[in-house]
């Protein structure tokens, strides 16, 4: 068994923390870098959400989405250029950042730009990836894949702890039933919290329909506040989001996503529950 710790794990992002047994942390943004102006829309209009309620969050936007279904969808403006976009963008909002990498090689890369690195779901068993990864010594956010049990995470959390790193992140984003369709487990967060790594639940990748629209992925994101709330209630670290002004003109997973003027109300709403079930716990 991988390192098991002896009291809850708390993982920084810059002076972001994450703990199973302290108040939710954030991590919120856009799915796809569509432009600068508009990662700066979102990230300042995010700040200012979160400042207001007392809320920590990271802003997350991948540099480069190449997990999209079809090579004629949007992917960005590259990585090199996507990762010089969030460095901009990281040093004017002074807040952390989170991108995810497809590559071995493009660890290091973002580990110089940003504060925390994402592995996509589909790549949570790729060996090479998470050990290069974990060799950079970030925080690393592991996307549990969708034909995945959540007791299986524990091999891609030994290949980052071979490295020496113990910065990490366990995201839940549903699991596959059936075709074009996902289910969120409850019991997954409670499992995976086990390990004694902080649980991240995954608001907008959990309302998937993966492949829903033939070349593209569809979303019900009406769902996405009621199951947030429900991970809320079992107790997690975290909560990831993707955020758009406008989701039906997105140009990446907008069915998904959460419309970026109804973030508030989710917010305070999950923060509600949160203290309730941790009984105002103020771990930090």
């Amino acid at each position: 068994m991988p390192h098991k710790p002896t009291k809850a794990v708390c993982v920084r992002v810059g002076e972001v923390a994450f703990s199973n047994a302290g108040p939710l942390s954030f991590i919120a943004g856009p799915c796809a870098l569509e432009s600068e102006a508009l990662l700066l829309r979102v990230g300042l209009e995010l700040k200012r959400r979160f400042a207001k309620l007392g809320l920590p969050f990271v802003l997350k936007c991948s540099a480069d989405k190449a997990n999209r279904t079809s090579s004629r969808s949007f992917r960005g403006p590259g990585f090199t250029r996507g990762l010089e976009i969030l460095a901009r963008v990281r040093a004017k909002l002074g807040v952390p950042v989170l991108t995810d990498i497809h590559e071995p090689a493009q660890a290091a890369q973002a580990a110089g730009v940003v504060d925390a690195l994402q592995i996509p779901a589909f790549l949570s068993r790729q060996t090479d990836l998470l050990l290069a990864a974990g060799a950079t010594g970030k925080p690393v956010n592991i996307k549990k894949a969708q034909f995945m049990a959540p007791w299986d995470i524990v091999n891609a959390v030994r290949k980052i702890e071979s490295t020496g790193n113990r910065n990490i992140l366990l995201c839940e984003r549903g699991s596959c039933f059936g075709y074009n369709n996902l289910v969120v487990d409850m019991r997954s967060l409670q499992i995976m919290a086990e390990l004694g790594y902080p649980v991240v639940y995954d608001a907008t990748h959990s309302v998937q329909l993966p492949g829903g629209k033939g070349d593209s992925t569809d979303g019900q994101r009406h769902f996405a506040g009621p199951l947030t709330r429900a991970a809320a209630a079992v107790g997690v670290a975290g909560v990831f989001l993707e955020t758009h002004p406008r989701p039906e003109r997105a140009l990446s997973d907008g069915p998904n996503s959460i419309r970026l003027s109804e973030v508030p109300r989710l917010l305070a709403q999950v923060r509600a529950i949160d203290a309730i079930v941790k009984k105002g716990g103020t771990e930090r």
